[in-house]
């Protein structure tokens, strides 16, 4: 795992922030920024960063650098649809080992957020049943990553009134901030096994201009997204070197 995890995460959201403030160009000619040259490579977006970051977690796991695949070149074909393209998917010797998504939302909680459910929902159900149905054979079952930065602030703070018309909603959407509903949906997914992982990452733009974020779910930690992502790519990756020395 890589060293110094957590200033790698505050790096990428700085850079998030930076970005979206219209500041990201200065770092990219910053020698000494990991966001810079990681979010560099990428095309300088802003939630590059952490694509970056999760690409050397798996290149430090054992995956070659150039099985790992970002935007156009992750994309990959579904069940219920022909074709999705990915933030992220790790395709080696021909198999699917990983995808992960990145998401943020700083802003227009109250028309977005259901957006976002229904996206991740949507998407993860249908890479699910392509890999059950042999769309990706003969791959092993693919880790799924979902990652969402939210903006920790008034706005996104704010219980916003829910829509009773024919049936009483879930108790725990009743008096929920626009955060909680974000943690509810990471949490559930995980819980339902729609993704193997989510990572939910608070921070506001003050204070993450400065890298600074919290973590309000231990459920959903980024450390614990990374530890299981690296292990799942690092077994097949062993596994393959096995098979290799078997047979030689």
């Amino acid at each position: 795992m890589i060293n110094n995890l957590e200033s790698e995460l505050s790096d990428a959201v700085q850079w998030y922030w930076e970005t979206r403030s219209g500041q990201g160009a200065e770092q990219r000619e910053s020698e000494d920024s990991t966001r810079g040259r990681r979010a560099e490579v990428l095309g300088g977006q802003q939630m590059d960063g952490f694509a970056g970051l999760i690409e050397d977690i798996v290149v430090e796991a054992g995956v070659p650098r150039e099985s790992v695949h970002h935007d156009y070149h992750a994309t990959l074909p579904g069940f219920y649809r022909h074709e999705k393209e990915w933030d992220t998917a790790v395709v080696h010797d021909g198999e699917l080992l990983a995808v992960v998504e990145y998401k943020s939302q700083a802003s227009s909680f109250g028309n977005n957020l259901n957006n976002r459910a229904e996206e991740a929902i949507g998407n993860n159900t249908d890479i699910i049943e392509a890999y059950e149905e042999g769309v990706f054979a003969p791959s092993p079952q693919p880790f799924i990553g979902y990652l969402m930065l939210m903006a920790d602030n008034e706005e996104s703070r704010n219980v916003p009134q829910v829509r009773e018309v024919n049936f009483d909603v879930d108790d725990e959407f009743r008096d929920a901030t626009y955060v909680d509903r974000m943690e509810l949906l990471c949490q559930r997914m995980v819980r339902k096994r729609l993704v193997n992982e989510s990572a939910f990452i608070l921070s506001d733009e003050d204070a993450g201009m400065d890298g600074e974020y919290w973590e309000p779910n231990e459920e959903l930690r980024f450390e614990r997204f990374a530890r299981s992502l690296a292990s799942h790519v690092a077994g097949h990756i062993d596994m393959e070197q096995d098979t290799f020395d078997v047979d030689e």
